[in-house]
């Protein structure tokens, strides 16, 4: 279902777009190209002077190439478009302090506390957390969705529609149906 119609005329300012495309490997790793880009509709005012509409105020770039436990062994950032050319632009290099950190356990909390405030730049920061779902997005492209095994799936109990007691595990994954506990 879409969102409901606006419910006052409105003139755009702000564009954000968050891009994240999954690859796998030759040898068997997945990569996971980041972007994060804001424009605005009209010309923008900067302390460090304007910018044009359209031209992006920020643009930022990061890659990780995880191994199948999802351990992050390689990781590179910059930033190609920053308001402050030769303050923004230098951070790059903190965020190899990713390597090692699992995408699937704790990134998120780990990533927060790690390049907070001044120890990294916000933008690059809120990139990194759409790393995790498409990672798993990527990894599952090479998997049956419900694939006959003797592990749980991974993504059951991980969302709303697939807890072990929903209708939709009951009807997609039965082996793994776990009817709903009684109400108190």
């Amino acid at each position: 279902m879409p969102l409901s119609p606006p419910k006052c005329a409105r003139q755009k300012a702000h564009i954000r777009q968050v891009t994240v495309e999954g690859y796998r490997r030759d040898d068997g790793m997945l990569e996971l190209e980041a972007c994060l880009r804001d424009t605005k509709a009209q010309d923008y005012r900067l302390a460090s002077g304007v910018r044009r509409a359209g031209d992006p105020v920020h643009e930022m770039r990061v890659r990780v190439t995880v191994d199948a436990e999802f351990n992050i062994v390689e990781a590179e950032a910059c930033s190609d478009w920053v308001p402050y050319v030769g303050g923004c632009d230098t951070i790059g290099p903190a965020y190899l302090r990713l390597v090692g950190l699992n995408l699937v356990r704790g990134f998120r909390r780990t990533v927060g506390e790690m390049f907070a405030d001044v120890r990294g730049c916000s933008h690059l920061t809120e990139l990194l957390l759409s790393l995790p779902t498409a990672a798993i997005q990527t990894a599952a492209t090479f998997r049956r969705d419900n694939e006959e095994s003797a592990e749980k799936p991974f993504q059951l109990d991980k969302c709303h529609a697939l807890e072990s007691s929903s209708e939709t595990v009951r009807r997609y994954y039965p082996q793994w149906y776990r009817k709903p506990p009684p109400e108190a």
